[in-house]
């Protein structure tokens, strides 16, 4: 599936944020951030607006404040008019500064939302920053199943009736927790982070074969779902083939890719008898043990030699 590219209303930075608006636009809502950078545009006070990049939310922190204070009203004016017009989505002023008010009169000019906040301006930009990330992160929705085990967020793909969710169910039975089934929306957060999630509509339900739709969080509780989790790892299910080899040492370490991320994969066959559920704690727990620097294969792998060696030392 092709990876979306999304927006973010300004209306959501500013409730997530609890922002003042010290000027509200009348077409707020229609307000679109399509940028996770924002920019404290120090250079463009003193006139410098080569490759400005006016997609991005402007932020006014104590230095440009200091800056502008020097000036009197006018020349003030002129310096804050030409940031305005270059039709930036917001400008927003931190630590609670008193607005100058040749600064709201150009936001009405230009229609600027102009909005304070009381945190500190490196805080501030930190925390937006990382909220502009996660809201705006490209992301596809891949047919599968999310769930926390040992905290590990474990994505468990395969064919529609493998037993993916009936193994999700197992799992959240014995103490893990249900992320999303059917439908995992996948969004890249950093180079190195996959975070996935359930839609909305389909949140916490699970389809079960005979059974049909069920509400995890009404059945197991609060405790038993959770709305999203980092993707440590993939588990392949596929019906078990006669004749077909097997990884049974796991010496060489498989990986799927999503969206340019190496995430590490298994493939598990289904066959009856098998308790997928323990497979996947195991998996899981095996998982952890190799980012923490054990390898169980290696470390038999390594005990043969030794010993190999040391029989031949006494030849």
């Amino acid at each position: 599936m092709n990876v979306d590219e999304y927006k973010l209303p300004l209306k959501k930075v500013i409730e997530e944020f609890e922002l003042e608006k010290i000027y509200e636009t009348d077409d707020l809502d229609s307000v679109m951030i399509t940028n996770t950078d924002v920019n404290r545009p120090g250079l463009q006070m003193v006139g410098f607006f080569d490759y400005f990049d006016n997609n991005r939310i402007q932020i006014l922190g104590k230095v440009e404040f200091t800056y502008l204070e020097q000036f009197h009203a006018d020349e003030r004016a002129e310096k804050i008019e030409k940031l305005m017009s270059q039709h930036i989505p917001a400008l927003i002023v931190t630590r609670g500064l008193q607005i100058f008010p040749e600064m709201i009169e150009l936001a009405e000019k230009y229609n600027v939302p102009l909005l304070r906040s009381e945190s500190g301006t490196s805080a501030f930009m930190s925390a937006l920053i990382a909220y502009l990330n996660v809201q705006l992160a490209p992301r596809r929705t891949r047919h599968g199943v999310l769930v926390e085990v040992y905290g590990e967020g474990i994505l468990i793909l395969g064919e529609s009736g493998v037993g993916k969710s009936e193994t999700a169910i197992e799992l959240v039975k014995r103490g893990h927790r249900l992320v999303a089934d059917d439908a995992v929306e996948i969004k890249r957060v950093s180079d190195k982070t996959l975070v996935g999630s359930s839609p909305e509509i389909i949140r916490h339900f699970v389809e079960l074969r005979g059974i049909g739709i069920i509400d995890v969080k009404e059945i197991f509780g609060i405790g038993a779902v959770k709305d999203t989790e980092n993707i440590d790892m993939i588990i392949h299910l596929e019906p078990w083939e006669e004749g077909k080899q097997y990884d049974r040492l796991g010496m060489v370490d498989e990986y799927t890719n999503i969206m340019g991320i190496n995430v590490p994969s298994l493939t598990i066959p289904v066959k009856l008898g098998r308790n997928l559920a323990v497979i996947v704690e195991v998996a899981s727990m095996n998982n952890r043990q190799k980012r923490m620097g054990y390898n169980a294969a290696v470390e038999l792998n390594n005990r043969l030699m030794s010993q190999m060696e040391s029989q031949l030392g006494n030849l």
